[in-house]
């Protein structure tokens, strides 16, 4: 079968498509054929080796966190799912990726794929929607009538940010620059505010129950975001190279998200895809072989903004 691997640390020239051999499922594992993955920026962090101690990986390594695809084969024990079911999932991220024509993954991890939205755009949202869920829900305890800040909504998680802490009945208030503030609005956020041509914490005129950053900011940057939060509030921060700063006098904690795989709460992002309450952007889909290319295209800067899906034949 075909697959992306890197076989040592390095740039974008590291990634080779290749034939490797068919991998056969273990007790409680399946085997899928995959219909696709998705860029995530750590897959980027890990082929460059940056990540070697929250994210020690096997090299040669095969990159992708979300898989779509068909249920190929099982593993002894496996009644989760039976073959020939569609399905989605968050792999584990020192595991094998999904950047290949199969995959196995832990039956546990899977839920059932959307059926309203083509199989490979699936793969759009298990890492980024997880991820949006559990700093809003699991950390920030956000409830209706809150007030929340998302820095940096413009990217892929900030989109479903947006819609479910929209749906949850917050007032959203968004930064996001003028190449996706029509995006954000339509998401659904009460309040969209340029940060390239305005101070996010002058912006902001009453204080707010949650702050989530999803934006690169300079830890200067982060800590002035506490100023904005209430007494008792909370800041969930996703850029995990820097500590989420805290304001314990006045009960404000702040928090470091590290996405976990959850089945059950990617079946209930899945159903909110099948209801219409949850919308999956698709910016960009390309073909397995041209994943080095989409690594060369990050690190050269140009990659659009919104989701990329790589698919698999």
């Amino acid at each position: 079968m075909k697959a992306v691997r890197f076989h040592e640390f390095g740039g974008p020239e590291v990634l080779r498509y290749e034939d490797v051999e068919q991998p056969v499922p273990g007790a409680g594992q399946v085997r899928i054929r995959v219909a696709a993955t998705s860029f995530n920026g750590v897959d980027a962090n890990i082929r460059a080796g940056y990540m070697q101690g929250p994210i020690p990986v096997e090299l040669p390594h095969t990159p992708g966190l979300d898989v779509a695809g068909t249920v190929d084969a099982l593993g002894d024990g496996v009644d989760e799912v039976a073959v020939g079911d569609r399905v989605i999932g968050f792999l584990p991220m020192t595991g094998t990726g999904a950047a290949a024509e199969y995959v196995i993954a832990p039956a546990e991890l899977l839920t059932g794929a959307p059926r309203n939205i083509p199989l490979a755009d699936a793969a759009a949202f298990p890492l980024v929607g997880l991820t949006a869920w559990q700093a809003l829900f699991d950390h920030g305890k956000l409830t209706a009538g809150q007030r929340v800040l998302i820095n940096g909504a413009g990217g892929a998680v900030g989109g479903y940010a947006v819609q479910l802490a929209k749906e949850a009945g917050a007032t959203v208030l968004a930064t996001a620059g003028p190449g996706s503030a029509q995006r954000v609005s339509a998401a659904g956020a009460d309040e969209v505010i340029d940060h390239t041509a305005t101070d996010v914490t002058g912006a902001v005129t009453e204080p707010v129950d949650l702050v989530l950053n999803l934006a690169p900011i300079t830890p200067e940057q982060l800590a002035a975001l506490v100023g904005l939060i209430r007494d008792g509030g909370t800041l969930v921060n996703t850029t995990v190279w820097m500590p989420a700063p805290s304001d314990e006098e006045r009960g404000v904690r702040g928090i470091d998200l590290f996405v976990r795989s959850d089945a059950d709460q990617l079946a209930d992002l899945a159903a909110r895809v099948n209801t219409g309450e949850l919308r999956v952007e698709v910016a960009r889909r390309i073909a397995l072989a041209d994943l080095p290319a989409l690594h060369a295209d990050v690190a050269a800067g140009t990659l659009p903004s919104g989701k990329v899906v790589v698919t698999v034949a």
